[in-house]
């Protein structure tokens, strides 16, 4: 989703990974040591019926995070979240943030230790804060503007990446009601810190998603918006696991065909092995 934040209508590809294993049971299954990927059912359905809810979920004390920006130095190019990993040795990636109609910069406030992609820090009130620079911080946290001294926190980080509040530090639902439905990716911590990675490829009201994140058991602290739409991606692959979602439309349609090809993002979080 471009500035603009709308989309006629958005929604899901589908899992695009058609050679990878299905993740049917509800719950969580281990890749790998403090890497698991959780899949839960969402209102009116089961988690067996095809749209499931999918969450990485990773200890960040084993596995860090890294922002991958086509706008940095030798980039220059889009790739899907599947294609950022393999180009750069990652085990999973969903979208960092929406961005604009250069199809580079993020909406708000994104920047590593050596690249700037966006300085504008946005009235947009979460920041999503890793690769700390003491040891007195944790490794990866939210920052909520409302909540705190927004300066003092992030000076503390190397990397910022801005975008909208979804849960806040209160774990409150701050997206207001809303007809329109869409897919969507986002990012958000749970009560003993792990990071989430979250996708939903069914089309919902974001206030509804949110309700439904925090009645799920993932001990979710706090959330930011990633993307909707059918550029709303997760991918995570370890060895011989390998999983990929999507979005497409809300009425069923998928962009293209051969439409089996996940949307090029031009800026994605991912976790390495720490």
């Amino acid at each position: 989703m471009t500035a603009a934040r709308t989309a006629a209508g958005v929604l899901v590809l589908a899992v695009l990974a058609a050679a990878a294993p299905s993740v049917r049971a509800a719950g969580w299954r281990e890749l790998a040591p403090g890497l698991e990927l959780g899949s839960f059912a969402l209102p009116g359905g089961e988690a067996s019926d095809g749209e499931p809810l999918h969450v990485v979920r990773l200890d960040p004390e084993r596995w860090e995070l890294v922002l991958l920006n086509a706008s940095a130095p030798g980039e220059g190019e889009a790739h899907s979240a599947r294609d950022w990993c393999r180009l750069k040795g990652m085990v999973a990636a969903v979208n960092a943030s929406m961005y604009q109609a250069d199809r580079l910069s993020s909406v708000s406030l994104m920047r590593t230790r050596t690249h700037v992609n966006n300085a504008y820090v946005s009235p947009d009130n979460t920041v999503l804060a890793f690769d700390r620079r003491d040891a007195g911080v944790p490794h990866v946290r939210i920052i909520d503007r409302t909540c705190e001294d927004f300066a003092a926190a992030a000076a503390r980080y190397g990397t910022l990446v801005q975008s909208i509040r979804m849960v806040s530090c209160d774990r409150r639902n701050t997206w207001e009601p809303q007809a329109r439905r869409t897919s969507a990716a986002a990012i958000g911590v749970d009560g003993s810190g792990r990071v989430l990675m979250i996708h939903c490829r069914k089309p919902l009201p974001t206030h509804d998603l949110v309700e439904h994140l925090l009645a799920l058991p993932l001990d979710l602290a706090q959330a930011m918006y990633g993307e909707g739409g059918y550029q709303a991606q997760l991918y995570v692959g370890v060895g011989r696991q390998e999983f990929q979602f999507g979005g497409g439309f809300e009425d069923g349609r998928r962009p293209g065909d051969p439409d089996r090809q996940a949307w090029p993002l031009p800026n994605v979080v991912a976790a390495r092995p720490r």
